[in-house]
């Protein structure tokens, strides 16, 4: 076996169509809505599992990334949408964090409440506020495994500026999980 010495992902070509980047996202469900469709439209078009995210300058509104999933297409195990709303973000502000001098406080908005690797990489990241439409419990009805995530978690997050809240459209987004269960799509994690 050959190894490998780089990587590359790119979101799908759909995304281009469904992302509105001049727009501001003045709401909570307005900057959820964005979420959720993405993931709906991920499963819609099978580019990927069923979680979708964006990242917004918190007081503001505008619109800094968008991630969707992409860990099977990719073959990738870190690819979820959380990861790639940050990884894109940072790129476009050329920045390691969005918490860093002269950037506005960022939060990230996420279809499903985010896993244990997506929770650290979101203290990492310098978001703020995390608010998720689909629960944890939702996901692991669908057969996701999404690692040890606990209230502690929460606080110890909280403790250091990290704010994670359910927010709107939970139902929106349950749907988009069930939608990729009835649609047979893969899960590759549980």
């Amino acid at each position: 076996m050959k190894p490998v010495l780089s990587a590359r992902y790119e979101l799908p070509s759909w995304v281009g169509s469904k992302v509105d980047w001049g727009a501001t996202y003045a709401s909570d469900a307005e900057r959820m809505a964005l979420a959720v469709e993405l993931s709906r439209q991920n499963v819609e078009h099978r580019t990927g599992g069923p979680f979708g995210a964006a990242i917004f300058e918190r007081e503001s509104g505008r619109l800094v990334s968008v991630g969707v999933n992409l860990v099977v297409p990719a073959h990738d195990c870190t690819l979820h949408a959380e990861m790639v709303a940050f990884s894109l973000a940072g790129r476009r502000l050329e920045s390691f964090t969005l918490h860093g001098p002269g950037l506005p406080e960022h939060e990230l908005f996420t279809s499903c409440e985010p896993c244990a690797m997506c929770m650290g990489a979101a203290l990492w990241s310098g978001v703020r506020r995390v608010s998720f439409a689909a629960h944890g419990v939702d996901a692991r009805e669908l057969g996701f495994e999404e690692g040890p995530v606990s209230p502690e978690d929460h606080r110890y997050l909280a403790a250091r500026g990290v704010v994670f809240e359910a927010g709107p459209l939970r139902a929106e987004a349950r749907a988009v999980l069930a939608l990729y269960k009835e649609g047979e799509g893969v899960l590759y994690n549980g």
